[in-house]
């Protein structure tokens, strides 16, 4: 059986576009040669697709800017789904894909458009459906599933951007009203900290609001917690699994972006050092919540865990979790037995299963 092409979509037009950088170069070296083909597709900051097939000696820090990586236009076609195509007219693809591993984070890749195009395209994918990744995206949603759910989620306040534009006073008001300081002012649909403050007092809050709503269209305050972060990688499909728990203690006073990319002060501990009871709860409830947004494949569940009481809150579920060196998704499920090349191999198969279901449903009504 020839080799399965796995195409690795990454960059993206976002604020995470390094991260995924950094992502696609880890699954692309652990993807096993003897299984699969890599194919390197690239969205450059400025809208620019690229393409470079495995025969071409390119890795993906170095797809962007390449002229041995052609620019091309996506392109869906009936007889190979997804096509890519350069300036005159030919496709830069030997042959068509088989699998796509998507690792574009934040907007544009991790918000249900980019599966949507894959949807249509008719090809399997790695990760969430195009509901679980724009619900997970979102916050507010988020929040508004889990709590239905039953699932503890932290108290938050929001607006939209629109409102704060004319004036955050309101918001301000309802902040104060309901929380203490400190709190944490977040953009409803950012990854990797990104637009994320601490705000101590009225100033720092303001501030804040201006920052976060430069980010996103929905801006989000939750109540501050002295807690620990806890993380749990979930894998699977009707049947999830959760790994062991790690713990983020970041080199100041909360894990933002600086602390996840580049700090080398940051802790990574795994296995958290939790209590067998709430290592339980926290592993039950990353499965609940995985389900009850309809995920599928991967999800890395953030908790915080109150430090004096031991009280459980779900922070988010990012669907498209890096993959880069420093990230727990993997490092969680190779401690917990699951080597990198399996994990990125069970991924795949799960692409395809959930492909192999959608395609037996009926697409003609028949009384």
């Amino acid at each position: 059986m020839p080799n399965r092409r796995v195409g690795i979509l990454f960059g993206g037009r976002s604020t995470e576009h390094e991260v995924s950088v950094n992502s696609a170069t880890t699954i692309f070296r652990a993807l096993d040669p003897g299984r699969y083909t890599p194919v390197l597709v690239g969205l450059d900051h400025d809208g620019t697709w690229r393409v470079a097939e495995s025969d071409v000696a390119l890795t993906p820090e170095t797809v962007f800017p390449s002229s041995a990586a052609p620019q091309v236009t996506p392109l869906l076609r009936k007889d190979w789904g997804l096509d890519f195509v350069t300036r005159d007219g030919r496709s830069a693809l030997a042959a068509p894909l088989d699998v796509v591993f998507p690792i574009i984070h934040g907007r544009g890749g991790e918000d249900g458009s980019l599966q949507g195009l894959l949807e249509v395209a008719e090809i399997p994918y790695v990760g969430p459906s195009v509901l679980a990744t724009a619900l997970c995206m979102d916050k507010t949603a988020t929040k508004r599933v889990l709590r239905d759910a039953g699932v503890p989620v932290v108290p938050s306040l929001e607006s939209s951007r629109h409102a704060l534009l004319k004036s955050s006073d309101a918001l301000i008001r309802s902040v104060e009203s309901a929380f203490d300081y400190p709190v944490f002012v977040k953009p409803a649909k950012t990854g990797s900290s990104v637009g994320v403050y601490k705000a101590r007092n009225r100033s720092e809050l303001e501030q804040a609001i201006r920052d976060a709503a430069r980010y996103d269209l929905d801006v989000l305050v939750e109540q501050g917690l002295a807690a620990r972060e806890i993380e749990c990688a979930v894998l699977g499909g009707h049947d999830p699994q959760a790994s062991c728990l790690g713990e983020i203690i970041p080199d100041r006073e909360f894990y933002d972006y600086a602390s996840k990319y580049a700090s080398d002060r940051t802790q990574l501990v795994i296995p958290a050092g939790l209590d067998d009871a709430v290592t339980q709860q926290v592993r039950r409830l990353a499965v609940d919540a995985f389900r009850a947004l309809k995920c599928w494949g991967l999800s890395r569940v953030d908790f915080f865990v109150e430090r004096d009481t031991n009280k459980v809150y779900l922070n988010e579920l990012n669907t498209l979790p890096g993959f880069t060196r420093v990230s727990m998704y993997p490092m969680l499920w190779e401690r917990s037995g699951v080597s990198l090349p399996d994990l990125v191999h069970k991924l795949i198969e799960l692409a395809f299963e959930r492909h192999r279901e959608q395609a037996a449903l009926e697409i003609r009504y028949r009384p």
